[in-house]
């Protein structure tokens, strides 16, 4: 069984691997389809963070999974067949409260594993294994879309979260701001326009698929400042980038969310006026919080949002496919990428020989 593989902390060991037995534990057996690449797997590819599990020198990758059930127990609801995505994360082992509660997305003492992440093995193999209550059943008419169910739970959470918080008062937010039109950006757009907001994303790039791509949505493609956009209610934040965090905290209107989804890079300083930046949150109620990783309720509701949605418009996210031979080729972004995945299933022998041909 191959597998996409490296050594944590050790810049250049991407690799194919051979493995002997299915990575990770569970009853249910999965033939994996497919796995998306994101900029996680590329900082653990570059050796800056990621954890191998426990006596072991190599972790696979692969956290945004699909794959095919081979062989599940009765009682598990699922059966050979099924189209199946694998959850991320495991509670910590004491637990804490949010863990214990099924919300370990919300874990508190940091002791949480995470497929091809922290500890345990991901999803990046031909086969895997996952216990049957980590296990998403997903419509079959989803296809390959359904790779884009664990990015879809990230927001899907986020939109969660800010209606929480909007159901403190009797608001009716209207206008909704998405920065980063990368994938996680362009499914939070999604899930705005599912909610019938008049909906606007703001992204630097000006070519490529990505201003088609918010168009077909129904929403507006901004490339020049925030303060180009009407003031929104609510802001999903998912560029990670100072200067724009900085920008939408301060361009909201009266009782604004903001969601920070983007993870920023350290190193960076930016001026702010801390003292008006106070004024303004306080005498309008506004409210800025920060959103990573998702439950099962999550991912359920990001299965649901997906089968809603155009299945065109998904295909459009998907820009670019590789083999599970090359799957180094994906670490590389490239101008018109939006999503990248990595075909995990065996090639058909014809297949092999055009390729044999091209090369």
């Amino acid at each position: 069984m191959r597998a996409m593989t490296v050594k944590p902390g050790k810049e250049g060991s991407a690799a194919v691997t051979d493995l002997g037995a299915p990575a990770g534990e569970g009853d249910v057996v999965v033939d994996g389809i497919s796995v998306g690449i994101c900029g996680t797997d590329i900082e653990i590819a570059a050796g800056r963070y990621g954890t191998a599990p426990p006596g072991a020198t190599r972790l696979v990758l692969g956290h945004e999974s699909l794959g095919r059930v081979a062989s599940a127990p009765p009682s598990s609801g699922l059966a050979a067949g099924d189209l199946v995505v694998g959850i991320v994360r495991r509670p910590d082992p004491v637990p804490c409260g949010p863990c214990a509660a099924g919300a370990w997305d919300m874990c508190l003492n940091g002791k949480y594993t995470e497929r091809g992440i922290k500890q345990l093995d991901g999803y990046g193999a031909e086969q895997w294994q996952v216990e049957p209550e980590f296990a998403v059943k997903v419509s079959a008419a989803l296809g390959d879309a359904a790779v884009l169910v664990e990015p879809t739970s990230v927001v899907a959470k986020a939109w969660d979260h800010v209606e929480r918080i909007i159901a403190r008062a009797p608001l009716a937010p209207r206008r909704a701001l998405v920065t980063g039109a990368g994938p996680v950006g362009l499914l939070a757009a999604l899930l705005a326009v599912q909610r019938e907001l008049e909906v606007h994303v703001l992204d630097r790039v000006v070519d490529g698929p990505k201003p088609d791509l918010v168009a077909d949505l129904g929403a507006r493609y901004h490339t020049g400042d925030v303060t180009d956009v009407p003031e929104p209610d609510v802001v999903i934040e998912c560029t990670g980038a100072p200067s724009v965090v900085l920008d939408v905290v301060g361009h909201t209107t009266p009782a604004g969310v903001v969601c920070l989804t983007g993870v920023s890079s350290g190193g960076r300083t930016v001026s702010v006026d801390v003292g008006a930046a106070n004024r303004e949150l306080v005498l309008e109620n506004d409210v800025i919080f920060g959103s990573v990783n998702a439950n099962r309720s999550h991912y359920e509701a990001a299965a649901e949002a997906l089968a809603a949605a155009d299945a065109r418009w998904l295909a459009g996210i998907l820009t670019r496919r590789v083999p599970l031979h090359s799957w180094i080729d994906g670490l590389e972004r490239r101008p018109d990428d939006v999503k990248v995945t990595v075909d995990l299933r065996q090639p058909s022998v014809q297949t092999m020989i055009a390729e044999g041909r091209r090369s």
